[in-house]
């Protein structure tokens, strides 16, 4: 598997006010996700990042949530996200919204949020599609210095495989929003060309049985059985024999 580690320097944006159409791909992830905020259960969630903090998750049936980045006012615990200030298996669900779109070591931050989930726990996902009218603009020298094009687009393959290889179940996945600067994001090609939408989200559980069953293998040192060949034609002549004296 290819790293998706970086020595450059990423600074995530304090805010979604902080970038282009910011406005509308909070206001689009908000309305993706209510529909499977109330499907998660639980004590505590973790919102990383400053962009996650600002998403309305109150349909959510997990009452505490708190607020974990490493800056921002918003945030109840400074922290950095690859080293969770959390017990191991304490946390119900985390929602990473673009939180790996500006993180030097993605894989690292994936491992620290499975470590702190407790078994069968959720762990959402959104980020920007790199085969998106977003993520072609991306190639234009000048724009790739600031938000959204600053951040890392990952396609949603590789999150999906980031995720098998964490033993994680996708329940769900999506994109949307084709068009970034229309506020509804073109409902008719969105409907139509979903594949192109510039957001896209994962929902998934953390499972701690394999997701695929391997076969059994058989205990060392257990004695074998060894197959009796023709007993029953043996025993039927020995019959025989004592029958006729």
């Amino acid at each position: 598997m290819k790293s998706a580690k970086t020595c450059q320097k990423l600074t995530a944006p304090v805010s979604w006010r902080d970038m282009p159409w910011g406005n509308y791909f909070s206001a689009a992830l908000t309305q993706n996700l209510q529909p499977y905020l109330g499907k998660l259960y639980g004590f505590h969630m973790l919102k990383l990042g400053s962009l996650s903090a600002e998403i309305n998750t109150e349909n959510c049936a997990i009452s505490h949530q708190v607020n974990v980045g490493p800056e921002g006012e918003e945030m109840q615990v400074i922290a950095r996200l690859d080293q969770l200030p959390f017990e191991s298996r304490s946390v119900d669900a985390c929602l990473l919204v673009h939180t790996l779109a500006w993180s030097q070591d993605p894989h690292r931050v994936l491992r620290e949020v499975d470590r702190v989930l407790i078994d069968d726990g959720w762990m959402v996902i959104s980020g920007f599609n790199p085969f998106s009218l977003l993520g072609i603009s991306k190639l234009v020298p000048w724009v790739g210095r600031k938000a959204p094009w600053s951040g890392r687009m990952f396609s949603q393959m590789r999150l999906l495989d980031w995720l098998s290889l964490l033993n994680y179940e996708v329940v769900y996945r999506t994109r949307f929003q084709v068009l970034p600067w229309h506020r509804e994001g073109g409902k008719l090609i969105s409907a139509h060309l979903p594949a192109l939408g510039c957001l896209n989200i994962v929902l998934a559980r953390k499972r701690t049985l394999p997701l695929t069953p391997g076969k059994a293998k058989k205990p060392l040192g257990q004695p074998q059985l060894r197959p009796a060949v023709n007993a029953t034609r043996q025993l039927r002549e020995s019959s025989d024999q004592d029958s006729g004296r």
